[in-house]
């Protein structure tokens, strides 16, 4: 029988000097995660399954060994995923203890919980195990509910959050080798090669195991078995869903229909489920990080209460693997990418419905307003300068840099902008 050190002797290779994979390096997060260990403060890697965070959480540990010249032995790993391991009771404080029995570690230790939400009562063992200082801890966690009330009042001022999304456009291009141009000339000269990238990378998406597939029914497979196995831990286990059936029909309609707007009333009538059930549904979705909602844009809640929804997803390929599609829709994955993007960056947006409409709406710390349709073409049909320009009517002065974002099509009309999504992107991840 294996003992429990065994087990964590298996998970932590290098105190053997072992070799480990730490897969192709993401430099924005591990500047950031380098950054946040200079603190006291516990680390939190947040985001969908399969985004990258374990790999993330294991290039760390090379740059602990390598850089900073930790030894090995002072370097704890946990997969809590493991079923012998999250079934103990006090599963990490276990975990912590027969690791500091068996290994005589002297001076700061690394305790690394990955998925640590498959842990009971987890968030009540890591503040006891920062509470006894001398440690510096980093976790991991695949569903929102790792950030919820009660952690943020146990963990209050304890910890620093790293959202993990699967690869920007930017690290797409590098695990394809491609090298991102530094200038407007070389933007230029590469123009076909990075285009031809987009378009595959609305359809396959971001997910960096996916990415590196070279067969097209693998990619496939893969990214049905990343659905099946987040709707199955994240959603109906965690939230213990009975009614699996109309959980299924609810988000095969949400992935087809993204970018649409819908009402809870219509979602009602289609499965036969009640209002709550669906607004519960949709929630535990968004806290598995796979759907995310937004609101109309208004001053007043009660108005953005009163109007339809709309819903993105947090990966084209995983989108385009669950759903069933009349066609390539592409104009609906780029409105969809630019949605992510801006998640990414740490905005909330909303849309906006007038007689026209405007597809983002951004609001500033200083109360400005930026207003961004997206029209994935070079025949911008007149309703996407309509809606900006009624947008720009309706609040005055407070909006600024009005932008239509295209598929090649550059120019500038009054106020509007009109600038190619490649372009965009790439300007905006390299902020």
């Amino acid at each position: 029988m294996t003992t429990h050190f065994e087990l964590l002797a298996a998970q932590n290779p290098w105190w053997s000097s072992q070799p480990f994979d730490t897969g192709r390096e993401r430099p924005k997060y591990l500047s950031t995660i380098r950054r946040y260990l200079k603190t006291d403060e516990i680390i939190v890697l947040s985001g969908v399954r399969r985004s990258g965070k374990t790999t993330l959480l294991y290039q760390t540990i090379r740059q602990l060994i390598t850089a900073n010249k930790v030894p090995v032995k002072n370097i704890l790993f946990v997969n809590c995923d493991e079923p012998e391991i999250a079934s103990r009771k006090n599963a990490l404080l276990e975990a912590v203890d027969t690791y500091r029995r068996e290994i005589a570690a002297r001076g700061t230790i690394y305790l690394v919980f990955d998925e640590i939400q498959g842990v009971e009562n987890w968030e009540r063992e890591v503040k006891s195990l920062y509470d006894r200082k001398h440690c510096k801890i980093i976790i991991s966690g695949s569903s929102s509910y790792l950030l919820d009330s009660q952690v943020s009042t146990l963990l209050s001022g304890r910890y620093l959050s790293v959202p993990v999304f699967p690869l920007d456009f930017s690290e797409y291009l590098r695990f394809h080798s491609i090298v991102l141009p530094k200038d407007a000339a070389t933007r230029a000269a590469q123009k076909y090669e990075i285009t031809t990238h987009l378009r595959q990378y609305l359809h396959e998406g971001g997910f960096p195991m996916v990415v590196l597939q070279q067969d097209e029914r693998t990619k496939q497979d893969y990214l049905r078995a990343y659905y099946d196995s987040i709707v199955y831990r994240d959603i109906i286990r965690i939230n213990v869903v009975r009614n699996q059936k109309a959980l299924a029909g609810l988000l095969h309609y949400l992935f087809t229909n993204i970018s649409s707007p819908y009402s809870y009333r219509r979602l009602k009538e289609m499965l036969g489920i009640d209002i709550d059930t669906v607004r519960d549904y949709i929630h535990f979705a968004g806290m598995a990080k796979i759907l995310f909602e937004i609101h109309a844009f208004a001053y007043s809640l009660l108005a953005q209460a009163r109007q339809n929804k709309k819903i993105y997803c947090i990966d084209t390929g995983l989108r385009n693997a669950v759903s069933f599609r009349f066609s390539e829709d592409e104009g609906k994955l780029a409105e969809n990418l630019v949605f992510v993007e801006l998640m990414r960056s740490g905005v909330a947006p909303y849309y906006w419905k007038g007689t026209r409409e405007v597809d983002f709406v951004i609001k500033s710390p200083d109360n400005t307003l930026t207003a961004i349709n997206v029209c994935y073409s070079d025949a911008i049909p007149d309703r996407e300068y309509e809606g900006l320009r009624e947008f720009a009517e309706e609040f005055g002065d407070k909006v600024k840099e009005p932008i239509i974002l295209t598929k090649d099509y550059e120019a500038t009309d009054g106020e509007i902008a009109c600038i190619p999504l490649w372009i965009w992107l790439l300007e905006n991840e390299s902020r």
